[in-house]
């Protein structure tokens, strides 16, 4: 089965994916939202890789360095063995600089034999949309293009140019490498300093995933997880994108394909939120930072997203010439949802504030920007809860009043009076209570249907939403309360498949869904383990954990019959919730060890 066996290597500037074979099939730069430099991922034919090919005698297995972001790929035929580490640099320089260029090494590390290969480089710069020319430089291969924009990138190694250029067979007498760089290097890379820099990186990465607890259960998941969050933020700006793709298909052969490579404030506060739970202040703090310097008026309406380098206008094209993931176009650069309304994200972005505060009181900076904010996000709120919107999952027709969107609006409320405790501003406790008493009321009162026995998708529906499950996480209503176990077993009864959730299975603009979102399932399985069904929780959770590809990693969406993921890849809102999962389950699992310690 084709699947998105893809490992992902970065350095919080930009990303790359790897083929489990080891061809970089998707990799954007300077930077996550710049143009490809190879696409195959969304055209076999004309996007561009660059792969290492070795014949049918050789049994090849792939596997992270540690807790690491460091990708090893072994390639082995008999005595003849080679590992191919790939990752973006990223360390520390004097001065407590990072250094993080926008290049990927690929060191080759000889284990025994004579082991050969070839190389398949053939850049397409600029999404492939003119042609790329590659020469052979004095110090480098030389790839360039010119007839839609100017751009060029530079291939070192320690190989033969003109064989590598050629596709020729190599071998492999002792240690190499490629470095593939946006810039030309001043100087020139060798052997020794490749090493070196695959060292530092994994002295890096070493020392950040350290700072993560360790877990009685589901360590290794959690960690890994935790990377992928990592290298999904963008050091520039504080930004987190949703993931590092765009316009993998929802489900092959339809049209749900859309650009993930920005900031939606929904995804990156959860994210934060989650990450700065695991003890890494610094990506919260600059996230915060990112959020300060997007709303210079204090009046200003946040849109739902930006661009990472806090672009506010993000138009959406099309790129006609490319064939699409598996077929399936469109592909799309840009997103036209940034033109959207969507409360719920002020209560979520209102959280993760008051959490940071909470946590980090000492340490966090800008303390009277952020009380400017939740200022401003109440009179915001205050202003427009009653009105319609397009929702968490971004409907594109006509606005609702929507379940998810009029709870988020009440966690905005709720956490502002709660950060005005913390600051003791109790004049502003008195003029917000009632009003999160108001919304509270209004949704007990519009979003419950009787028939359902639930909290539909929205006022007056009849259709179950997964996003509904969110309020009790998010301090709405008790886990234990009637009303909300009841939603919990209706959602499961509409919604499940075979432990695999749908986020609603009503149309909406593009017919009805057809593929699980895996955000979903895992907010089902946190639900039932707060409604106290912890070992069918259990169980759904390590069933949903067999489907992540070889290196554990979640794309968006995942096949209801075949189990392949589909959807952008890897996904931050599937990581996030996976760490969130994991967490309830280690905790459980400490309590018992705990109980049973005392019982001995």
């Amino acid at each position: 089965m084709d699947n998105l066996d893809y490992g992902i290597i970065g350095n919080c500037r930009s990303a790359a994916l790897v083929s489990k074979v080891g061809s970089i099939d998707w990799c954007c730069l300077p930077e996550f939202d710049s143009s490809s430099v190879f696409a195959k991922l969304l055209d076999d034919e004309i996007g561009g890789s660059f792969g290492i090919l070795v014949d049918d005698s050789y049994a090849i297995e792939q596997f992270y360095d540690s807790v690491t972001a460091i990708l090893i790929t072994r390639y082995t035929s008999g005595d003849n063995c080679f590992e191919l580490h790939d990752f973006m640099p990223r360390y520390y320089k004097e001065g407590n600089v990072f250094f993080a260029p926008p290049e990927i090494i690929r060191y080759l590390k000889l284990i025994s034999g004579t082991p050969k290969f070839k190389a398949l480089y053939n850049p397409k710069l600029e999404y492939a949309q003119g042609k790329t020319t590659s020469f052979i430089k004095k110090d480098f291969i030389a790839s360039l293009t010119h007839e839609v924009k100017f751009d060029t990138v530079f291939l070192y190694t320690s190989f033969d140019k003109e064989k590598v250029l050629n596709g020729e067979e190599l071998i492999i007498t002792e240690n190499g490498f490629f470095l593939l760089a946006y810039n030309e290097k001043i100087f020139l890379p060798t052997v020794d300093r490749t090493f070196l820099d695959l060292e530092r990186t994994r002295i890096y990465w070493l020392d950040w995933s350290q700072k993560t607890p360790t877990y009685r259960k589901f360590d290794q998941e959690i960690k890994r997880s935790a990377i992928t969050l990592k290298l999904l933020s963008y050091d520039k700006t504080g930004a987190v994108l949703a993931a590092a793709t765009t316009s993998l298909p929802e489900t092959i052969g339809e049209v749900r394909n859309w650009d993930y490579r920005f900031c939606w404030i929904r995804d990156a506060s959860m994210v934060i939120k989650v990450v700065s739970e695991l003890g890494h202040k610094n990506v919260a703090k600059r996230y915060l930072q990112f959020i300060i310097d997007l709303i210079p008026d204090k009046d200003e309406k946040l849109q739902i997203m930006y661009g990472i380098n806090k672009e506010k206008k993000l138009t959406e094209e099309t790129l006609d010439h490319l064939s699409g993931y598996k077929g399936s176009k469109p592909v799309r650069v840009g997103n036209a949802a940034y033109e959207q309304v969507q409360n719920d994200i002020y209560g979520i972005l209102m959280d993760v504030i008051y959490e940071l505060i909470a946590q980090f009181s000492i340490d966090i900076q800008n303390g009277e920007e952020l009380w400017g904010i939740t200022k401003g996000i109440v009179w915001i709120v205050d202003k427009h809860w009653r009105e319609a919107d397009k929702g968490i999952w971004e409907f594109r027709s006509e606005d609702k009043h929507f379940t998810f969107s009029k709870v988020l609006c009440w966690t905005a409320i709720d956490r502002a009076i709660k950060v005005a405790e913390m600051l003791d501003k109790t004049h502003k406790i008195d003029m917000w209570k009632p009003l999160e008493q108001e919304i509270r009321k209004d949704i007990m009162a519009n979003a419950w249907n009787e028939e359902k026995q639930a909290f539909t998708q929205s006022y007056g529906s009849k259709h179950m939403d997964a996003s509904v499950l969110l309020m009790e996480s998010y301090g709405f209503i008790d886990a234990k309360d009637p009303k909300y176990v009841s939603t919990v077993l209706a959602i499961e009864k509409d919604l499940c498949n075979n432990g695999l959730m749908y986020r609603y299975k009503n149309e909406d603009d593009f017919g009805e869904p057809s593929s699980s979102f895996t955000i979903c399932t895992f907010w089902f399985i946190n639900s039932l383990f707060k409604i106290g069904q912890e070992e069918k929780a259990l169980k759904h959770f390590e069933q949903l954990l067999s489907y992540s590809n070889h290196l554990g990693l979640f794309s968006e969406d995942i096949d209801f019959k075949t189990k392949r993921l589909l959807g952008n890849f890897p996904q931050a809102y599937s990581h996030l919730a996976l760490i969130e999962c994991a967490i309830n389950f280690s905790k459980k699992g400490a309590e018992e060890h705990i109980l049973e310690s005392m019982r001995e």
